[in-house]
């Protein structure tokens, strides 16, 4: 005992916190043991980030089920998969391990800040009252040999949407497009702490995974890998959970979601001549990448908004009478167009949104007003029950209906120059 309580007065024995907590199938936490409060929001973050909800968890019960199962029963599309009930609830017991000295983390330990949290129990309840342990596959070879075979592990979930994040040394990190205004509370911070995870956050971290990642595409190009580049891009794609857990998991997720990163890594020395890693040879502006200009060249319908009212859009996009009826009531509805003051309020919010604190555009004053606006509405949303205005982005204004100013270039045009920040009040 007296070896043990000198090694923890040395800060080599961490200090132990051991809990206990009940998941539902949502994420919702009730805590029948915690830690101190001065730690607990530790193990709430762990809970809300380490743990599969909603579809995901779907996903991961029924993952076990099949690997565990070994009644012959076939479970190949997705509608096999969803005769499998998930039970509602989770409970999990461990402990909180934090201080002590630095290890190799084992299969039933989990990283925390400070520290590492070690899972001693898991169990599942359909009732919330009895309680049955949570079964995990025994025999690797069984496992290995149902993940590369079996036809319902090839199953993928639905696409959300595919984004480019743009991420600067300096910290700075450009998630585009945005996310739809329905996307879970606390996505879009998820996402930009897992971009930084993958690019580095610290100095040496940012240069080493650059390095590595030239050594990946066998790029010998010493300079560039000797030299920290100013950003880092990359596209991912966001889906619901797959029906099952697959071989090739995603790199992240988040309530529910499946986060997959796509080809198309690049890097930028100077923040706006970019090059690809698989050929750093080539080089693009500091527009949009080739990969995500061209997915939105072929699914996009660009629709012009007229202040008076008036639609306007290119014959060739071949639209059903059941678009051109969605597209002029959601239009109309979400942009005010039509109505004088109505359609102010919008191009008020759409400028202020898109240039953000580079334009200082109070609501009352008296600021040219564009006459219209196109606006890039992916192709796929058509028909959907969701608003418009969930889905469609902002790409030109126009204040005299012949010059366009294009919004993507992120400059502000130049009948609203008198009201860019740090030119006074006006």
């Amino acid at each position: 005992m007296g070896e043990a309580k000198r090694r923890k007065q040395l800060g080599l024995m961490p200090t132990i916190y051991p809990f206990k907590v009940r998941l539902d199938r949502d994420g919702r936490a009730e805590w029948l043991q915690g830690a101190p409060a001065d730690v607990q929001p530790r193990l709430d973050k762990l809970m809300r980030e380490g743990f599969t909800v909603g579809d995901a968890w779907d996903a991961e019960y029924r993952t076990l089920h099949v690997l565990t199962d070994y009644s012959g029963t076939r479970y190949d599309t997705q509608a096999d998969l969803a005769r499998i009930a998930v039970p509602r609830w989770r409970q999990i017991e461990g402990e909180l391990a934090l201080g002590g000295q630095p290890g190799q983390l084992l299969d039933s330990e989990l990283p925390i800040e400070g520290g590492k949290v070690r899972l001693r129990e898991r169990s599942t309840s359909f009732d919330g009252e009895t309680w049955q342990p949570l079964i995990a596959p025994r025999d690797p070879q069984h496992m290995l040999r149902m993940l590369n075979t079996h036809p319902a592990f090839r199953l993928e979930g639905e696409v959300l949407g595919q984004y480019q994040a743009d991420h600067w040394q300096a910290g700075r990190i450009d998630i585009s497009p945005d996310l739809p205004d329905n996307a879970p509370e606390g996505l879009l911070e998820y996402l930009e702490e897992l971009v930084g995870e993958l690019h580095g956050q610290t100095p040496q971290e940012w240069q080493q995974l650059h390095a590595e990642a030239l050594e990946i595409f066998e790029v010998e190009q010493a300079e560039d890998a000797d030299t920290p580049p100013v950003a880092r891009r990359l596209f991912f794609e966001l889906r619901r959970a797959a029906p099952l857990q697959t071989p090739v998991p995603p790199v992240g997720g988040f309530g529910g979601l499946e986060v997959h990163l796509l080809d198309g890594m690049a890097y930028s020395p100077d923040g706006e001549v970019w090059h690809p890693y698989e050929d750093p040879e080539q080089t693009f502006e500091n527009t949009l990448a080739p990969e995500l200009a061209e997915f939105f060249d072929l699914n996009v319908v660009t629709v012009t908004v007229h202040a008076d009212g008036r639609l306007e859009w290119d014959e060739d996009d071949d639209l059903s009478e059941d678009d051109i009826r969605q597209l002029k009531t959601d239009l109309l509805e979400s942009t005010g167009a039509g109505d004088p003051a109505a359609w102010k309020t919008w191009t008020h919010q759409a400028l202020t949104e898109t240039f953000g604190e580079e334009l200082n555009l109070p609501a009352d004053a008296d600021f040219p007003v564009p006459v219209a606006v196109r606006l890039d509405i992916p192709r796929d949303v058509l028909g959907d029950d969701n608003p418009l205005s969930q889905a469609y982005m902002e790409s030109e204004v126009s204040f005299d209906g012949e010059n366009w100013r294009d919004l993507y270039d992120e400059e502000i045009p130049e009948e609203l120059l008198p009201f860019a920040a740090g030119q006074g009040s006006n």
